[in-house]
């Protein structure tokens, strides 16, 4: 069985035969990766990762445009302002160049099971307005930002089925919406100015015969029942460092989505505690030998993290996933 096959089994609720491993180790663990191992391919060869995540594609907006308003405005940039300036072309079929590449290495060299990354709503948008002004205009500037997230959404769909049209498996959406203790916004909010444009997506993705995938990280524990509803198949994290328990995914939400973590970047992994790694790896492994979870760090393994910590971690996560 390869990891395509193993993922797509798993999130239609078939049999397979071993839980699906990958981890999100690039970003900060490059170079200490490379020079243990002589490539971060190498290092996913290793551990017969099951997936890749794939970015690239067009930005939603020129950063030189951005760059210049924020100068404009004094670096604050309200929605009405942005509403000034247009969108790239997300059917810019150069801007895809180098996802074409990374598709046919993961899915047609390595047999892999693809998601590319895609934008959300909400935290596309935080580094153009900053978290902080964000919060604040959705209770001052509603209707500015409505057409905001309208025409945010538009080009998020257009740039899912391009990469559904280039052949990944699933469309990732980020859009961190949870704290440690408690959403960023009101349920309320959420309800009535994100789940709407969201669902342009998940749409659009569902009928294009797509799987379609969130990230948020934080206690996101309000926003479970519109994530199902929204018709999402995979949820990523699902953390537990901030309250999420997964006594309650399995009797609310195991028919509805699965999860991918387990690994927690927060509290476990990097923290020169081996005993303990081992003991959570095995822990979490083992709650979920009946399906329902694609073994993943939590997020980007941080910098603190040595190369032999990283390694111990996914020595023992190889052996946890395919123990009967």
């Amino acid at each position: 069985m390869t990891g395509r096959e193993r993922v797509h089994r798993l999130i239609r609720r078939e049999k397979i035969d071993r839980i699906p491993l990958y981890g999100w180790v690039r970003a900060n663990l490059e170079d200490k990766i490379a020079a243990a191992f002589g490539s971060v391919e190498n290092f996913e060869d290793r551990y017969e990762f099951d997936l890749a995540h794939i970015f690239g594609g067009p930005p939603t907006y020129s950063s030189s445009l951005i760059k210049q308003l924020h100068k404009e405005k004094g670096g604050v940039i309200e929605p009405k302002d942005l509403l000034s300036i247009s969108p790239t072309d997300p059917d810019n079929q150069e801007a895809y160049a180098e996802m074409i590449k990374k598709i046919r290495f993961y899915r047609d060299e390595r047999q892999r099971f693809v998601y590319v990354q895609t934008p959300g709503i909400f935290e596309a948008l935080n580094s153009i307005f900053g978290i902080e002004n964000h919060l604040a205009y959705m209770l001052l500037y509603e209707d500015d930002l409505r057409q905001v997230y309208r025409r945010q959404a538009e080009w998020n769909r257009r740039f899912a089925l391009n990469c559904i049209e280039l052949g990944v498996d699933m469309v990732h959406v980020s859009d961190d919406w949870g704290g440690q203790h408690s959403l960023l916004f009101s349920p309320a909010l959420l309800h009535s100015l994100i789940i709407p444009y969201h669902k342009v997506t998940v749409e659009a993705v569902k009928q294009a015969g797509c799987l379609i995938s969130m990230h948020s990280d934080g206690n996101i524990n309000d926003a479970l029942d519109a994530i199902a509803a929204l018709g999402y198949d995979v949820l990523h994290p699902y953390q537990e460092s901030a309250g999420m328990n997964y006594q309650v995914y399995k009797s609310r939400y195991a028919d509805r989505f699965v999860l991918m973590g387990g690994l927690d970047v927060q509290t476990t992994i990097g923290f020169g505690k081996p005993d303990f790694l081992k003991k959570e790896i095995y822990r979490v492994t083992d709650t979920f030998r009946d399906g329902g979870l694609i073994f993943c760090t939590s997020h980007f393994v941080q910098d603190h993290c040595s190369i032999d910590e990283l390694t111990y971690a996914f020595d023992i996560a190889y052996e946890a996933v395919r123990r009967r």
